[in-house]
């Protein structure tokens, strides 16, 4: 009795995993791409100086390009060092870990579609949120 329930949900799990593989790999290759295209095109250019549209823009670029914290760290140190503003960089990270355009799709599907675009909605705008509340926090200890 107790095998054929562990059999049955052992069963069930491998055609959830079979059935969700394709857009996990399709998820995987969107990501490796967009990266290697934005890599070469985000410039200072991009970004104007604005706090709003830098953090617009921070956050859009960031909720494409979804990736690992650590990543995104050492990303935003190198926009900083290149002389992108501070709202630009904030958003861009924070949107980075929370929000998931590219994995959207899997999301839907295991969460629900509903449920996945309010919450890659609202993370979005708590982006662009966080990178104001940072800034102004920052510039009222005297730190930038």
């Amino acid at each position: 009795m107790l095998s054929d329930r562990i059999r049955n949900s052992l069963n069930k799990s491998v055609r959830t995993f079979i059935n969700i593989l394709p857009i996990i790999l399709g998820m995987l290759l969107l990501i490796s791409w967009f990266i290697i295209i934005v890599k070469d095109s985000v410039s200072i250019n991009l970004f104007t100086g604005h706090g709003l549209l830098d953090a617009f823009l921070g956050a859009s670029i960031g909720s494409v390009a979804a990736g690992h914290p650590i990543v995104s760290y050492m990303l935003g140190g190198e926009l900083l060092t290149a002389g992108i503003s501070l709202f630009a960089v904030t958003a861009l990270i924070v949107s980075w870990v929370t929000v998931g355009i590219v994995q959207l799709p899997a999301e839907a599907l295991l969460l629900g579609k509903r449920f996945a675009i309010y919450r890659n909605l609202i993370s979005f705008v708590s982006a662009i949120v966080v990178a104001f509340l940072t800034v102004f926090t920052l510039q009222l200890m005297g730190l930038t």
